[in-house]
């Protein structure tokens, strides 16, 4: 008598294996463990060993108890448990259970050839109330397999594009961080790898590079990214065929978020300008990038071996006029003219450091006139800083009008002749 529904369940195997990729052999094995295990639950008793066996065909389902062979160099039999043990305790050998164990005396009255740790099975009545117990550990099994297929299929899709750009819906927010909707999966794009001054909305298009794919305990993570300096490489790739033809290379990226970035690219055709072919007419491309990274500005500089050359390209767009270089220090002192000082430094230090970071020494920018600022973080905003404050203080004594300018003034808006001051 069968206890399933085979029309279903052979309609659901079939689904798994043509759909998911999900064999019946395997879903059929784990479907007979999980009936043992039901039926362990349910009738048997503690430490009991219960196999099952399962026909998709005719829906029969038999139990067996499973007991292991054993003898008295493998358990511990009940008098010796009474008696005091062994000196330094170096008895490793398990206690003897008549549900999970039989000696090989009595094992080989019922199978005359039977060998230690054999297993020797004894049929179990099947009950007629299993039914019900039955279809729920087949629905059980059923779901987690599936839940596995695509937890597969996640890392073995996903896994492979590990290092591109995907394309999602934001789907929700959850403590600054947000899940985007791939189709298949879900994304999740951590608050640290997002760019600091966008802003998102549910159900708004978003791209990101694709980080990595994680397996835990609690499922499958696809970690995304639009911070990291590849994201900017991958999407320069996608707008120019010279760099995704592998003409024109990457040799570095630093990048501030949303804020500034530097990339310096090398060609291996001496015919194809490395950095007109990232720009494009009229800097097209490049600025279909910066549209991409919400206003990001991009200096795209040449990458050169000699060290001297490649400093001076990445403070562009400063021009430089003499650089020393101390190897012993890794240091460069660069002099510029004094009107392009504050633009070799930076709003905030910021050119300067970033040139820092992707020629990967220390630039330090001296004048025409012999003054010389660190390239370090803090000298950089402390002289531009000091520039932008005295500019803004000769701005406001230009803009700030006398005390006599502004009674004429309020004199003459009101149409009216400026009395003499009182001599009381």
């Amino acid at each position: 008598m069968s206890l399933l529904d085979l029309k279903s369940l052979n309609s659901a195997l079939d689904e798994l294996q043509q759909e998911r990729g999900i064999s019946r052999e395997s879903v059929i094995e784990a479907l007979a463990t999980a009936l043992a295990a039901a039926y362990r639950r349910e009738y048997g008793k503690r430490g009991q060993i219960i196999r099952a066996t399962f026909n998709p065909q005719t829906g029969d389902m038999s139990f067996r108890q499973a007991k292991i062979v054993v003898d008295t160099t493998l358990v511990r039999g009940e008098e010796e448990e009474a008696a005091v043990p062994p000196a330094g305790g170096d008895d490793h050998r398990s206690r003897f259970n008549p549900e999970q164990h039989i000696m090989i005396e009595d094992a080989r009255r019922i199978k005359k050839d039977a060998e230690l740790d054999e297993e020797i099975s004894f049929p179990l009545e099947t009950r007629e109330d299993f039914g019900r117990i039955a279809a729920q550990a087949a629905k059980q099994v059923i779901m987690q397999k599936v839940r596995e297929a695509e937890r597969a299929s996640i890392i073995t899709e996903y896994g492979q594009r590990e290092g591109e750009i995907v394309t999602g819906h934001v789907q929700r927010f959850e403590r600054g961080n947000l899940y985007v909707d791939l189709g298949r999966a879900t994304a999740i794009l951590p608050y640290d790898e997002q760019i600091p001054s966008e802003r998102y909305r549910q159900g708004e298009r978003v791209r990101a590079l694709l980080l990595r794919v994680d397996e835990g305990l609690r499922g499958t993570f696809i970690r995304l990214t639009r911070s990291h300096p590849r994201f900017l490489i991958k999407l320069f790739e996608a707008e120019v065929p010279e760099m995704a033809n592998g003409i024109v290379e990457a040799k570095g990226v630093v990048r501030e978020p949303g804020s500034r970035a530097k990339i310096a690219v090398h060609s291996k055709d001496e015919h194809v300008d490395p950095v007109g072919a990232l720009v494009g007419q009229r800097g097209v491309r490049v600025a279909v990038v910066t549209s991409e990274l919400g206003g990001e500005k991009i200096d795209v500089v040449e990458w050169s071996e000699n060290p001297g050359e490649y400093v001076k390209e990445a403070l562009k767009p400063a021009q430089v006029l003499d650089i020393e270089l101390h190897e012993e220090e890794n240091r460069a002192v660069v002099s510029v003219a004094e009107d392009q000082q504050s633009l070799a430094i930076g709003r905030g230090g910021q050119n300067v450091r970033l040139a820092a970071r992707l020629t990967g020494w220390k630039i330090d920018i001296r004048s025409a006139g012999g003054v010389q600022i660190p390239g370090t973080e803090e000298g950089g905003v402390a002289a531009n800083e000091k520039s932008e404050e005295k500019e803004s203080r000769e701005k406001s004594e230009e803009e700030k009008p006398t005390k006599e300018g502004a009674l004429e003034s309020s004199v003459k808006e009101k149409g009216e002749t400026p009395e003499e001051p009182s001599k009381e």
